[in-house]
C-alpha cells in the first residue's frame, strides 16, 4: 500500500512546498515519501506568485523554464492610492538570471511540482493522513490512515471521509509541510500563536482588457491594503482588504475543484460588490469586468510557531507561519524553508553531519520571520523615501513580493531602514 522502498524522510503535505522539499531531497538521493490527506491537489489557492529567490532554487532543479513557459512577469510594484499611482518601485539588479516576480496560479506549480517529483519516481500518497508520531532514537514512528469516502445516512445521504486501514511506518525524518491546521505541528506540541490580529478580504479574479504592464498594484487607502494581480492569458486578481469583517476560520479553505466559488453566506461576494469596491477604492481602474471565474471571502491570520521542530521532526511553510497575502511570503520563504531542511537531512543522512544544524535553522528562522511579522522592529524612512508612502511604512514589508537580501535591496531603493 505504500510502496517496496523503506523512505528516509516522509513528507506530510503536497502543496508547493511539500513537493519542492521531496524533490529537492528526491535529486540529492534521497528515498522520500510524500502523503496528504487530501484527494487530489488543489483547483483553487491564494499564493500565485515566485519570488526571484524561488525562481533561482526551481531553475538549480531545472524547472524554471517550464514554470515560467506561461507566467507573467512582473518588473514592477506600483504604490497607489484611490487617486492614482504615488511611486513606482522598478525590480531590475536583484537577481543576475530572475529579476521579476512570476505570477501563476498555484495550482499551476503544483502539478509541475508534482509531474517533475514523478519523473524522479516519487508518487504522492494521496488521500493518506499522517495521524501520529512517536520519536524513538533514531527512528520516527509514524501511523499512516489511508482515507475513503462512504456514504451516509438515512433520510439525508452524504459522504464523509473515513479510516480504511492504518499501517505504521517507521522513518529516520519527518518534515511536516501540511498547512496552518498542521497535524506534525499539534502532534509535537508547538504552539502556534497569533501575532497580530487577523485580516479579511474579498478576492475577485476575472477577465479584463486592462493593460497592466507586467506591474503588480498596492493600493493603500487609510484602513486597508488592495492589490491587483495581473494574470496570464488576460485576467487579473484583484484581492480587497475587508476591515471589521467577520469571516470564520474554515473560510480559508482551498477549493479542490477548480470552480466559481460565492454564496449567500458572504454579502462581499457578489458580484456587483466588485465594481463598487473598484469605485471607491480604486476610480483610476478603467479595465472591464468580463467572466469572473473565481471569487471568495477570506479570512486570513497571522501566526508564527513558537518552534520549528524538534529532534527529526521539522516544519516548513504555512504549518509554521500564516502572513499577509501581498508579499505571499509564506509559501516563498516557505519552499527556501523546505529545499534548506533538505539539504540538512541530506548532510545529515549521506555524509555523518551533525543534528545541531538543525537547530541552528530554528533560530534563523525565527529571526528572519520575526522581521517580517515586524516583532519589535520595523521600518523607518531615511531624507530620500517618499512622504506619502513614509506614512504607511508600517504595511510595506507585508507587501512586497520578495524575501531575504532582496527585500533588503528594494526596502532600501524606497529610501527606508530596518529598525
Amino acid at each position: 500500500m505504500f510502496g517496496r522502498h523503506k523512505p528516509e524522510v516522509l513528507v506530510v503535505g503536497a502543496g508547493p512546498v511539500g513537493l519542492a522539499t521531496a524533490l529537492a531531497l528526491a535529486r540529492s538521493g534521497i528515498a522520500v515519501r510524500v502523503v496528504d490527506a487530501a484527494w487530489r491537489p488543489a483547483g483553487q489557492s491564494y499564493a500565485l506568485a515566485l519570488h526571484p529567490a524561488s525562481l533561482a532554487l526551481l531553475d538549480g532543479m531545472g524547472l524554471a523554464g517550464r514554470v515560467l513557459d506561461r507566467a507573467v512577469h512582473v518588473r514592477r510594484i506600483g504604490f497607489f492610492d484611490r487617486d492614482g499611482r504615488r511611486v513606482s518601485l522598478p525590480l531590475h539588479g536583484l537577481n543576475q538570471d530572475f529579476s521579476f516576480v512570476a505570477v501563476l496560479p498555484q495550482a499551476r506549480l503544483e502539478r509541475l511540482l508534482e509531474e517533475a517529483l514523478r519523473e524522479s519516481g516519487v508518487e504522492v500518497q494521496w488521500s493518506h493522513r499522517a495521524a501520529g508520531f512517536e520519536q524513538d532514537g533514531e527512528q520516527v514512528r509514524v501511523r499512516l490512515d489511508r482515507l475513503v469516502k462512504e456514504s451516509v445516512g438515512y433520510s439525508v445521504a452524504h459522504t464523509e471521509w473515513v479510516v480504511a486501514g492504518s499501517k505504521h511506518l517507521e522513518v529516520p525524518f519527518v518534515v511536516g509541510a501540511d498547512g496552518h491546521r498542521s497535524l506534525v505541528r499539534r502532534a509535537l506540541g508547538i504552539d502556534f500563536p497569533e501575532v497580530g490580529e487577523p485580516q479579511h478580504f474579498g478576492l475577485y479574479e476575472f477577465k479584463t482588457d486592462a493593460d497592466l504592464e507586467g506591474e503588480l498594484r498596492v493600493v493603500f487607502n487609510e484602513t486597508d491594503t488592495d492589490v491587483l494581480w495581473p494574470l496570464p492569458d488576460g485576467w487579473c486578481r484583484w484581492s480587497f482588504e475587508l476591515p471589521g469583517s467577520e469571516i470564520p476560520e474554515e473560510a480559508r479553505e482551498k477549493s479542490r475543484l477548480a470552480v466559481t466559488i460565492g454564496t449567500d453566506r458572504y454579502p462581499v461576494l457578489e458580484p456587483g460588490r466588485l465594481g463598487e469596491l473598484l469605485a471607491a477604492r480604486a476610480p483610476w481602474f478603467e479595465g472591464s469586468i468580463d467572466e469572473i471565474r473565481w471569487r471568495m471571502a477570506v479570512r486570513f491570520e497571522r501566526r508564527l510557531a513558537t518552534a520549528f521542530g524538534r529532534g527529526r521532526v521539522w516544519l516548513a511553510g504555512d504549518a509554521a507561519h500564516l502572513h499577509h497575502p501581498a508579499g505571499n511570503q509564506s509559501m516563498n520563504v516557505g519552499l527556501r524553508e523546505g529545499c534548506e531542511l533538505a539539504a540538512i537531512l541530506a548532510g545529515v543522512l549521506r555524509r555523518g553531519e551533525p543534528l545541531d544544524r538543525l537547530e541552528r535553522f530554528d533560530a534563523e528562522r525565527a529571526v528572519e520571520w520575526r522581521r517580517l511579522f515586524q516583532l519589535g522592529g520595523g521600518l523607518t524612512p531615511a531624507a530620500s523615501a517618499d512622504p506619502w508612502l513614509a506614512g504607511h511604512a508600517s504595511r510595506l514589508l507585508s507587501s512586497i513580493p520578495v524575501s531575504g537580501s532582496d527585500l533588503d535591496a528594494l526596502v532600501e531603493r524606497l529610501g527606508f531602514e530596518s529598525v
